[in-house]
């Protein structure tokens, strides 16, 4: 049964590192903002170099807020994870009663916590400073959000395993991630641009619909309950294989005495 005190210890800790480094707390929304400056401006400007009458403001501004919280999210439990890394503090952390869920249930806690900072402040510039308007894509909006939540809760803590598998060195495997499933899951273009064989790939991976029936509801379709479903139920399975994939990994590491040598470079 998990402890709800010891998952709250795990995302006590975290707000106690937070709370006194601004190093810790500027990144939680600053790459966010730089990037919502930066699509802002080039929307704009796409708004004023064309005369189709599209507003390219909810269509790619839209999709970069949306990225951005899918990314935020998945950061947010891989970074919470590196912190005990980087401190040396993995072995002591399981020297405790702590068990795996009740370890990774604090990490998805903490980066609820983070990500919702950082979708306040996106939303917040999006609106202000651009105009953007969450009424254009109604109540879509609950599951768009739902579903990257999900996947980018899977995808940190699959990136955690990767580390705890791998070792310290493995964490420049956990920031690329993102970046390369951005080109299947079509945040910019629709994903029949894409040639066959990336298409196919884009079918398992959640995101795709939702960029899909967020264009579908910008050009002023109705959103495809069956593929927002569809990314549901995919999100959702991805979550339990991360969850299940890392106390598989955390198991092999204490059975084979790598988790002792963790505070070294590689446990390999």
């Amino acid at each position: 049964m998990i402890s709800l005190r010891r998952t709250y210890a795990i995302v006590l800790r975290q707000f106690y590192l937070m709370r006194g480094s601004i190093a810790r707390i500027l990144p939680l929304f600053a790459w966010a903002a730089i990037d919502i400056v930066l699509w802002g401006f080039f929307t704009k400007y796409l708004n004023g170099a064309t005369s189709t009458g599209f507003d390219f403001v909810p269509a790619l501004l839209g999709a970069v807020l949306f990225w951005d919280f899918f990314i935020r999210v998945a950061h947010g439990v891989s970074t919470a994870f590196l912190e005990d890394v980087w401190s040396r503090n993995f072995l002591n952390m399981f020297a405790t009663p702590i068990s795996t869920p009740e370890y990774v249930s604090g990490l998805v806690l903490t980066s609820i916590f983070t990500s919702a900072i950082g979708l306040v402040v996106m939303v917040a510039l999006a609106t202000v400073a651009f105009g953007l308007s969450f009424l254009a894509y109604g109540v879509m909006v609950v599951p768009f959000v739902g579903v990257l939540f999900l996947f980018g809760i899977a995808i940190g803590v699959m990136a955690s395993a990767l580390v705890l598998r791998l070792g310290p060195a493995a964490e420049w495997f956990v920031w690329p991630i993102p970046a390369l499933i951005s080109p299947f899951v079509g945040v910019f273009y629709p994903v029949t641009t894409l040639p066959g064989w990336m298409q196919i790939v884009s079918r398992v991976l959640p995101p795709s619909y939702v960029f899909e029936s967020m264009r579908g509801v910008i050009l002023g379709r109705d959103a495809s309950g069956t593929a927002l479903g569809i990314a549901g139920v995919l999100a959702a399975g991805y979550v339990l294989l991360a969850v299940y994939g890392f106390a598989k990994v955390y198991q092999s590491a204490v059975r084979t005495g790598l988790i002792a040598r963790y505070s070294a470079e590689t446990t390999s």
